[in-house]
């Protein structure tokens, strides 16, 4: 980098700034922008690797189009830590997924040039379409930028088809690097790799497409005409048709997508062209730094490392608890050892809920179906259909997207495949786009469905042995992110009864009612609270209710009996979830207990780590031991 062109970023606050540069000064102003996100994510972890394959792409998107007034819309924000930078956020972005600091994800809530919310895949092409419908009559331009992996999702594809038929000027960017968080799969992928456009034929199109915009031949009508003559000529010249231009969405590509001064030229002569276009960029993920060009999955999000030898700063888990997501993973491998009827699915996750493990035994019994998670129940449906039994692993926030599939397709005819919604709760420092809130309130309502929750990892292992079990039916098992209570949690595989909770600890004061994990706090603020001076003579009962479907009458049954004062804990969504179940029971059986909610409020509840969340929202064990003293004090 040679002195005058050295510290470019700092003259950069907006895009404006950006756009003062001369073209020949971006490779070293990506150079810089690189540097920057490595240097801030190895100490403050994050998405590295998507962000830095589309450095140049972020740079030349925002030289060429004004923004904010012209929009760019981001299809999922693991790839935007370089607009948050470019766009007025560089001075906080050590604050990123940070309590009270910016947000993980682009949102308009934070940005004037953050035009969508953006946490969930595949969205951006619908969304941009609205845009661009919105700006007809203006000179705005919309663009959406979706990844080859993100190009999978249903939603995406919806898009592409009413942008073929709804009059728009808007540029569609996809970027190709074969790469969701683990290897893209799927015909899409494959697809794209074979994807060749004749490189004289596209010089050709591009002076011809600038004359005819020029001479104002591209009106609508002729607009369609002339792709549809278009595509013809290309057809007979590289002998295939275009998925894309078969849509009548202008294609082009594929280019390098880390040729900064490339890109420019090419967004330029794109932006005036009337009607859907296509740009399609190759690019790398990890781009720029050797060791997340090498193993992208792992350095998707490494958590801290060191920037100069590239080796992650990894903690020392010797005899701690293991991740429930790796109980899972282990625990599907024995279940399918021993039963050959099941098979494992997943929506482009298998590193994230360790359904790799399963994948590298035995490969032909588990399925990555790409970003596809309403795909991914009903095609789970259709094996269980013909005798199969699908363990169907989807992270809870991300399940929101199949759920009528899952009523449609699987509840209504009681079809046997297990539901394993991982990342259930608050996850932490991804934010509310990732929180698994709404799980239990939603599938509540749904016949058919038993729902479960394990307070620990043995008791996952017994739910997943019980719901592949004869005549279970569609059983849903949710658990968290993160770390379980259990060092030693391999244990037999035994049958639970289904419908039945458990009384973990006796009291007579006041019951607690739990379901999950957040079991394991409350136990933790019952023995301190008893121990208080002020508490003796005491005791608090918890029960963990196991089961939010069906519920456990008899437990149920001894608490209206025993007790006047009721609080109910969930790791999900207050209104409608579990305690407002046990509420309704209680109601209906004529129960005069008071009972006191605990959960997550009815509002999305912000980015931090797990302990200051759930702190904020009140099921920590400070949260629980007021709430048992305002039951205590004001509970009838």
């Amino acid at each position: 980098m040679n002195t005058e062109q050295h510290d470019l970023l700092s003259q950069i606050k907006y895009p404006c700034d950006l756009r003062k540069l001369q073209v020949e000064q971006l490779p070293a102003l990506c150079e810089e922008l690189r540097q920057d996100i490595l240097k801030e994510l190895s100490v403050n972890p994050g998405h590295l690797a998507s962000s830095l394959g589309v450095v140049e792409t972020t740079v030349a998107l925002h030289y060429v189009f004004n923004t904010p007034y012209d929009r760019i819309v981001w299809d999922v924000g693991h790839q935007a830590y370089g607009h948050k930078i470019l766009t007025g956020r560089r001075e906080q972005f050590s604050t990123n997924r940070k309590l009270h600091g910016i947000m993980p994800f682009p949102s308009p809530k934070e940005s004037e040039y953050d035009t969508f919310v953006c946490g969930h895949a595949s969205n951006s092409i619908s969304a941009a379409l609205g845009m661009a419908v919105a700006a007809k009559g203006t000179d705005r331009h919309v663009v959406a930028i979706i990844g080859d992996g993100a190009m999978s999702g249903g939603l995406a594809f919806e898009g592409l088809n009413n942008a073929s038929s709804i009059p728009n000027d808007m540029l569609i960017i996809l970027n190709d690097n074969n790469m969701s968080i683990d290897r893209s799969v799927g015909g899409m992928k494959e697809y794209l790799l074979k994807l060749n456009t004749n490189k004289t034929y596209n010089a050709l199109r591009f002076r011809a497409s600038k004359w005819l915009h020029a001479k104002g031949y591209l009106e609508d009508d002729r607009r369609k005409g002339i792709i549809r003559l278009s595509n013809a000529m290309k057809s007979a010249i590289s002998h295939q048709q275009n998925i894309f231009e078969g849509l009548n969405i202008r294609y082009f590509g594929p280019f390098d997508g880390h040729n900064i001064t490339e890109l420019v030229r090419i967004l330029q002569q794109l932006k005036g062209m009337k009607g859907p276009k296509l740009l399609h960029l190759h690019t790398k993920k990890g781009k720029g730094y050797e060791p997340a060009e090498k193993a992208a999955t792992i350095w998707h999000a490494p958590g801290k490392f060191d920037v100069n030898t590239g080796e992650r700063i990894v903690s020392d888990t010797t005899g701690q608890p293991p991740k429930y997501q790796d109980v899972f993973g282990e625990t599907l491998l024995e279940l399918a050892r021993q039963n050959d009827r099941i098979v494992g699915v997943t929506p482009a996750m298998p590193t994230g809920c360790s359904m790799n493990i399963m994948m590298k035994e035995l490969p032909e019994r588990t399925f990555d179906v790409g970003i596809a998670e309403g795909h991914a129940v009903t095609f789970s449906g259709g094996m269980a259909k013909e005798g199969l039994l699908p363990f169907c692993n989807i992270y809870s926030a991300f399940a929101q997207r199949s759920y009528d599939n899952i009523i449609h397709d699987v509840a209504m005819i009681r079809l046997p495949v297990v539901f394993c919604f991982d990342r259930a709760g608050l996850v932490g420092e991804d934010g509310p786009t990732h929180h698994g809130a709404f799980d239990m309130a939603a599938l509540r309502p749904v016949p058919n469905l038993t729902i479960a929750s394990p307070m620990d990892e043995k008791e996952l292992r017994r739910l997943m042995y019980t719901a592949q079990l004869p005549d279970m039916g569609p059983f849903v098992i949710r658990y968290p992110r993160g770390q379980g209570v259990c060092p030693e949690w391999r244990c037999p595989l035994e049958k639970i009864e289904v419908g039945t909770g458990r009384r973990i600890k006796e009291g007579d004061t006041l019951a607690i009612i739990t379901i999950g994990p957040i079991g394991n706090t409350a136990l933790e603020a019952i023995n301190e609270w008893e121990q208080l001076p002020e508490n003796q003579g005491k005791s608090i009962a918890l029960y963990d209710l196991r089961f939010l479907k069906p519920l456990d009458e008899k437990l149920l049954h001894e608490v209206g009996r025993k007790f006047q004062h009721v609080v109910t804990i969930e790791d999900g969504c207050r209104n409608g979830g579990m305690g407002s179940a046990v509420m309704e029971w209680m109601s209906d059986q004529h129960y005069t207990c008071h009972i006191a909610r605990l959960g997550l409020p009815d509002h999305f509840v912000e980015h931090g780590t797990v302990a200051q969340l759930q702190h904020i929202v009140g099921i920590d064990k400070e949260g629980i031991s007021q709430a048992v003293n305002q039951e205590l004090e004001t509970g009838r």
